[in-house]
This record gives C-alpha cells, sequence and structure tokens, in this order.
C-alpha cells in the first residue's frame, strides 16, 4: 500500500509473479485535514483478492509506505489515518518539535507536515481522538484489517516516525514519556503470522480461511530486504536506492556507521531485524510527475528516444535546480528554478532524469555510499536516470535487475527467506557526455543561490 499505488501482486513458491492488480490512490478529506482513504483502498483490496480465488493462495504479506498511523478503537478504524502530506498549525509544529528528542536519538530529522508521525499523534492527541485506542502503523493496519489482530512492526516504527531509538531497539524517550508507546500494539516481528483471514473476508473473497496473514513491512525495508537476496549485495558494504513516489538510499556500512547530516533529509532507517540503516531520501517520483505530467520517464518504448534527447539538453545547459518538494531531501530550503528550461517534451522528460540522477548522486554523497550501488523500483527502467547516475560515480559498480526483485519479492522472501531472484543482475553503462561538469556548473548555481 503505497503513497501513490496500491498494488497486490501474486507470486509462486518458485518466486515467479503471476500477476498485478494497481489501484491508484488518492486523499480524502474528513474534516478539514487530508487522510488516507482507507475505506476504498479496503474495498479494492477485496475485489483485488477475490479475482485470484481459483488460487491456492497460501499466505498475504501486508506492505505500506512509512510516516503512516492508524487508531482502532472498540474493534473497528476510528477514523480515516491522516495524509502523511498534511499540514498542523504552526503553533501545534512548535509545541512538538520543542518536546522532539535530538536526532542522535532517534535518527528522525525533523521533517515537513506529518512525516514525523510523532507530529500526527501530537495533533490527534490535542483533539482528544487517542483515548482508549489502540495503534498501528499503516502496513499492520491490513494485517489488522485482513485479520482482525493488531500489531507493531520495526521497520514502520523505524521510518523517521521520532518514535523509535534504533541504538536501543526501543520506543524513543518521547514515545514512552507522552504514553504512545504504551498505546501501539504490541510488537512483532515482519515475518510473524499474526492470524488467518477474518471469516467474513474469507467468504466475500472466495479465499480459505486457512490463509496466513504476516506482520509485514514498510516498503522502502521490503526492497532492501529483496535487494539482500543478491549475491552481489548479500553481503559487505552496499547501497539500495528504492524508487517510487520517494527516492530512498539505504546502506549497510562495512563499517561503523557515518555520522549523517540532520537538515539534509537523512535519517537512520532500521531493517526488519532491527538494525540501523543510515538513509538519505528525497520525494524523486514526485517532482519528476510535476515536470513531465504522465508522460513518465521509465516507458520502455521511450527509452530511445530520451537517451537521444541528452545531448541537445547538454549542449543547451538546460537544468533543473532543487528543490520541488520543498523541506524534502538533500536540498530542503533551495527553490526549484529552470535554467535554460527545455521547450520540447522530450528534452524536458530527460532533463527531468538528468535532475533525479544529480539529487541521488548528493544524496549518496550524505550517507559516504561507495562500492556497490542496487538501483530497484519503477525508476530503475529510466534508462536517462540510471545512466547518468552511473557517469556521475565512476567508482561505484551500479547495477539494476533485468526482471521484477522489487517490494513485493522482499515480501515474499519473509515466507521463504532462502528464495533467491530469478532476474540477474546488469551493470549499468555510464552515460556519454561531460556529467562531472554538469555537477560542477549544478552544484556552483545553488551555492550562489545560498
Amino acid at each position: 500500500m503505497g503513497k501513490t499505488l496500491s498494488k497486490v501482486s501474486l507470486w509462486d513458491r518458485a518466486g515467479r509473479r503471476l500477476g498485478q492488480q494497481v489501484r491508484a490512490n488518492a486523499p480524502v478529506i474528513a474534516e478539514g485535514m487530508r487522510r488516507l482513504d482507507a475505506e476504498a483502498i479496503g474495498a479494492w483490496l477485496t475485489e483485488a483478492l477475490a479475482a485470484w480465488a481459483a488460487h491456492p493462495v497460501e499466505a498475504i504479506v501486508p506492505v505500506g509506505h512509512g510516516a503512516g498511523v492508524a487508531v482502532l478503537r472498540d474493534g473497528r478504524l476510528a477514523f480515516p489515518p491522516l495524509d502523511y502530506e498534511q499540514d498542523f498549525p504552526d503553533d501545534v509544529i512548535a509545541e512538538y518539535r520543542a518536546s522532539r528528542d535530538p536526532f542522535g536519538v532517534t535518527g528522525s530529522p525533523a521533517l515537513p507536515h506529518g512525516l514525523n508521525f510523532g507530529a500526527q499523534l501530537w495533533w490527534l492527541e490535542a483533539q482528544s481522538l487517542l483515548e482508549g485506542s489502540t495503534l498501528v502503523p499503516w502496513a499492520q493496519y491490513w494485517a489488522w484489517f485482513l485479520t482482525g489482530t493488531a500489531v507493531s512492526e520495526v521497520t514502520s516504527l523505524g521510518c523517521h516516525s521520532d518514535l523509535w531509538d534504533p541504538a536501543a531497539g526501543a520506543f524513543s524517550p518521547m514515545a514512552v514519556q507522552l504514553g504512545w508507546a504504551g498505546k501501539f500494539a504490541a510488537m512483532a516481528h515482519a515475518g510473524d503470522v499474526v492470524g488467518t483471514l477474518r471469516p467474513d473476508l474469507a467468504a466475500a473473497t472466495g479465499l480459505a480461511p486457512t490463509v496466513r496473514v504476516l506482520a509485514g513491512l514498510h516498503d522502502s525495508n521490503a526492497a532492501l530486504h529483496a535487494a539482500r537476496g543478491f549475491a552481489e549485495v548479500a553481503e559487505g558494504e552496499a547501497t539500495v536506492l528504492s524508487t517510487g513516489t520517494w527516492f530512498v538510499a539505504m546502506r549497510r556500512p562495512a563499517g561503523a556507521a557515518p555520522a549523517l547530516p540532520e537538515g539534509c533529509d537523512c535519517l537512520v532507517n532500521v531493517d526488519l531485524e532491527g538494525r540501523a540503516v543510515p538513509s538519505a531520501r528525497f520525494m524523486g517520483g514526485r517532482e519528476i510527475e510535476f515536470m513531465v505530467g504522465d508522460a513518465g520517464v521509465d516507458a520502455a518504448a521511450d527509452q530511445d528516444a530520451l537517451l537521444a534527447a541528452v545531448p541537445r539538453v547538454l549542449s543547451a545547459g538546460a537544468m533543473l535546480l532543487p528543490t520541488l518538494a520543498p523541506g524534502c531531501g538533500p536540498f530542503p530550503a533551495h527553490e526549484a528554478r529552470w535554467l535554460a528550461e527545455p521547450q520540447d517534451g522530450l528534452a524536458r522528460r530527460a532533463a527531468a532524469c538528468l535532475y533525479a540522477a544529480l539529487v541521488t548522486d548528493a544524496a549518496l554523497d550524505l550517507i559516504g555510499a561507495r562500492d556497490t550501488l542496487l538501483i530497484e523500483g519503477r525508476f530503475a527502467a529510466a534508462a536517462v536516470f540510471v545512466r547518468a547516475l552511473a557517469a556521475l560515480r565512476p567508482a561505484m559498480r551500479v547495477l539494476v535487475a533485468d526482471s521484477a526483485s522489487d517490494v513485493s519479492f522482499g515480501a515474499l522472501r519473509l515466507i521463504d527467506p532462502a528464495l533467491a531472484p530469478e532476474a540477474a543482475l546488469r551493470q549499468v553503462e555510464p552515460l556519454a557526455g561531460d556529467l562531472a561538469a554538469l555537477r560542477k556548473v549544478w552544484r556552483a548555481q545553488m551555492e550562489i543561490a545560498a
């Protein structure tokens, strides 16, 4: 259940994806606040599962985006969860931030809107909406929806929530002091079976009532778990770049984790075993969408034309300076503007890919990424993006998979941890052209703006 799309995919025991169904998400407005449309997603999910009733489904693994939290009361969802892009009054945010634990404790930077879901809880508590409630992260809401059993899980709690202390492997001091820790459902491992399909859902979908439902996990961590199925990134120094609405770079350092800058959207994620994962991110998919609309940059049929447009972009000096998602990414305070803005669609789309590569390169610098980089997710299919990134980071081995080995495959590996991806990894050929010069000009322009 992602921010932009909800997906259900069907896999066999051998790790082959047999089918996928997709729903575009949109927030709903309730009581003047942006909310996640849990009701409509739940109705769609029931229909999607029913479409596969003829298959001998054995298990379901929920995966959800970060910064989502559901409030359960009296055996039901109390109200639609807040959308993490909801803004809160300035005085509420000021009070909340005065109570946050230091970055060094939680690895959670202060983020805009409700991206620290502690901010969501602060607002809900101020409205007296947490009394007598049980809290569950977004991924585990769907485990509850399917089974009626409420649990919490570390990858979702450890995703810039302000509520988790990665070093201690426990709730943060603030979460304990405010009583929120005691409201969360009991902890479970992502791979734990929390129950079987509710009888009414079994009847509605035609699936067996014996279908097991796992606790599930945060989507970027599912991508990380999928990547660790490849021998090339299973051990040693490696970074995984998960691409979707968010581009999230997650590094497993061979030695001690580096110190991270607090104000550049760096954070400490937590993997499904509770280990700290130095990370950096920006809203890459959303920014590309802002630049090119529905045209996209990842369709297979468009790749040759987009590659052919790159020389025009470079010769014209066309580039976008960050940031189209204010408050996010390595340059959160910079105001986006074009230099030599492209006027034709192909050149604009190619420039969008170059922009994403330049911001990713900066994010990778912040976490000290080196040696091996695996790019997964939707934008791994964007040739200009991945090849530009390979050109910008010549000292790294940049890899993509030649078939699906994504978030849903990471979920599948919770059922069978020994499952290896069918996909082969392919080393990315660097893009032709002087990308180092492009980066030098791009970063110099931001220094001028600062």
